[in-house]
């Protein structure tokens, strides 16, 4: 019972890790414009929009949190594997990737405005550069600990088979494609392209053609960020969350109920099914729901 309970301690601190993770990687990539729809941005200055915002969208946040979060995990494995606190081990290693995301962002900025300024005259506003950085490296700092702390109790207290690096890696995989997908839901087409009507999406013909007016001055990622934090990044920590909770839970229950390996795998198997089964249910009633109630966009 005690196991048990730690267990399950230990599972619900990872998913309220994983909760704070999802929104810090969301709110971190609209600060740099690095999701679709927000890395439409690039197209701007071929649109004759010039803007300042902070765009590193060179590859999408899967590949690059992936990356993150595996060289904080990969750091925090070889330092505790030498004998050093597990706090300290993976605030050492948060801390290394916070500098690589740095780095990534600040080269990928200016190799992508520069290359923009000689054909479409989009300046490289040096102010965006230091405004922005902070943001983009703070939150992508709070988003790869929250992960690795995440996978540190996945690793040795859940019991999980796979080595830290590699369930970091898993993890930032995870949280960077529902942030591409469940952030921007809530981000796109109202922010960015509020001159377009909404609820029709965003026609290919429109990318790039943005909004670069704020409620005062230029629209920046900041404005982004802010506007963000109401639904997009609750609810893509919410999603990560979620799927981390439930996906251990199914794991401790199996645990409890089986006698042996292959019950307990058997059972867990059964409860994640009936899981993805219960959630396709749910999202279709909310799907209908919504068609019926707003009905379907026209002219």
């Amino acid at each position: 019972m005690d196991t048990t309970l730690i267990a399950l301690g230990a599972l619900a601190l990872a998913g309220a890790a994983a909760t704070i993770a999802g929104c810090a990687e969301d709110l971190e990539s609209d600060v740099g414009s690095q999701s679709n729809p927000n890395s439409q941005v690039q197209l701007a200055p071929q649109m004759g929009n010039i803007h300042r915002y902070f765009n590193k969208a060179i590859s999408g946040e899967p590949v690059s949190y992936g990356l993150y979060v595996a060289v904080a995990g990969a750091i925090a494995w070889a330092l505790l594997n030498y004998g050093l606190n597990p706090v300290l081990a993976l605030v050492a290693g948060s801390g290394v990737a916070a500098f690589v995301h740095g780095a990534y962002a600040v080269s990928s900025y200016l190799g992508r405005i520069v290359g923009q300024s000689k054909n479409f005259g989009q300046p490289v506003y040096m102010d965006v550069v230091l405004s922005h950085l902070g943001p983009i490296v703070g939150h992508g700092f709070i988003a790869v600990f929250c992960m690795v702390f995440a996978a540190y109790l996945a690793n040795n207290v859940l019991g999980n088979p796979f080595p830290l690096p590699l369930v970091a890696l898993i993890f930032g995989i995870t949280v960077g494609a529902i942030g591409s997908s469940t952030g921007d839901v809530h981000y796109g087409a109202e922010r960015e392209y509020q001159k377009y009507p909404f609820g029709g999406g965003v026609p290919v013909a429109n990318h790039g053609d943005i909004d670069i007016k704020a409620e005062y001055g230029l629209r920046n990622g900041l404005d982004s960020s802010y506007f963000c934090s109401r639904l997009g990044g609750p609810l893509t920590g919410l999603c990560f969350g979620l799927i981390i909770f439930l996906d251990g839970w199914r794991g401790v229950l199996g645990e409890i109920l089986g006698n042996d390996l292959m019950t307990k795998s058997v059972i867990a198997i059964i409860i994640g099914l009936l899981i993805v089964v219960v959630a396709a249910i749910l999202n279709r009633k909310v799907e209908v729901f919504a068609r019926e109630k707003y009905g379907p966009y026209t002219k």
